[in-house]
C-alpha cells in the first residue's frame, strides 16, 4: 500500500558482487565512500521495560536499556537507567549508569548517578560518581565516591559482615 522511499535519495547502482537484495530492512553492503569506521549499533531509545508489582523475578537481570522495577526481584540487576518503584523490593546488587530508588533494597547499590528518593529504604552500601539522598529517605549503610562505580572488578565490602 505504501512504500518506503524517500524523494531526497539518489538511485543506486548494484554492488559490484552482484549479490543485490531485495530486502530493504537488509543491512546495507558496506559503501566505498565512507571512511573506514567501526560498525557501532545505532544509539536510539526506547521506552523502559517495566516489570509489574505483581511480578517476582528469582534470578539476575541484565540489560542494555532502560527498566523500571515495580514488583520483587531476588537477585542481581544491571541496566543502563534503572529506577525502582515505590512497590518494588530487590534483595541483591543493582548496578547502572542511573539509578533512581523510590522502593525498598536491601543489597549493594552501584553507579554512576545514584538517587534516593523521599520514599526510598536502602540497606546497603552504595558505590557512586554523585549521588542525591532526599529528605525522609532511609539508608542504612556506608556510602563511597569512587570515579568509576562501574568497573567489572570486585570492589572491597565496606561494612564487613560481624563476626561470631
Amino acid at each position: 500500500m505504501f512504500s518506503k522511499t524517500r524523494v531526497t535519495e539518489k538511485p543506486q547502482t548494484p554492488p559490484a558482487s552482484g549479490a543485490a537484495t531485495s530486502n530493504p530492512d537488509a543491512p546495507a553492503a558496506p559503501s566505498h565512500d565512507r571512511a573506514e569506521a567501526p560498525v557501532t549499533a545505532p544509539a536510539r531509545r526506547t521506552a523502559p521495560s517495566v516489570l509489574s508489582s505483581d511480578l517476582t523475578v528469582v534470578g539476575n537481570i541484565r540489560t542494555e536499556g532502560d527498566i523500571q522495577i515495580e514488583g520483587t526481584v531476588e537477585g542481581d540487576i544491571r541496566a543502563h537507567q534503572l529506577v525502582i518503584g515505590e512497590s518494588a523490593t530487590i534483595r541483591g546488587e543493582i548496578v547502572g549508569d542511573e539509578v533512581v530508588v523510590n522502593g525498598r533494597v536491601v543489597g549493594r547499590v552501584r553507579g554512576l548517578k545514584v538517587r534516593l528518593t523521599a520514599t526510598a529504604r536502602v540497606e546497603g552500601d552504595i558505590i557512586h560518581k554523585t549521588i542525591a539522598i532526599e529528605s525522609g529517605a532511609h539508608f542504612e549503610g556506608s556510602v563511597q565516591r569512587q570515579e568509576d562505580p562501574l568497573a567489572n572488578g570486585p570492589t572491597k565490602k565496606l561494612a564487613p559482615p560481624a563476626s561470631e
